[in-house]
């Protein structure tokens, strides 16, 4: 089994309690050395500009800007689905440091060929 991380994201801060979940579990598996990809699409992509991830999802849910940090600091690294940032029009220099538009290849060119534990939000 492979140590690779992918959590797939489809849902931005209009079901931010499914975000929170989806930063929870990468963040769990970065900060235990694993290596963690978020792959951003549809308004996920959104998660990706600064200030993109914003409050709390529900009473006693961590804030989402120190999940964020947290799997930051952790390195974590938020591929952002060129197809669906460009559809929104959205500004490439907004990005955050841990964050690069990259699409389906690069995710595969990431895994290189190993099994790699998936998890979908």
């Amino acid at each position: 089994m492979s140590d690779k991380v992918i959590v797939n994201l489809a849902t931005g801060l209009e079901d931010a309690e499914r975000v929170t979940v989806a930063f929870l579990v990468a963040t769990a598996a970065a900060e235990r050395g694993q290596p963690v990809r978020i792959f951003l699409t549809k308004e996920a992509v959104r998660l990706g500009l600064k200030d993109g991830i914003i409050g709390v999802a529900c009473e006693g849910c961590p804030p989402l800007p120190g999940l964020a940090e947290r799997f930051a600091t952790a390195h974590g690294r938020l591929l952002v689905c060129p197809i669906c940032f460009n559809a929104r029009r959205l500004d490439d220099t907004a990005l955050v440091g841990y964050a690069e538009i990259a699409g389906t290849a690069p995710l595969f060119d990431w895994i290189g060929g190993e099994a790699a534990t998936v998890f979908s939000y």
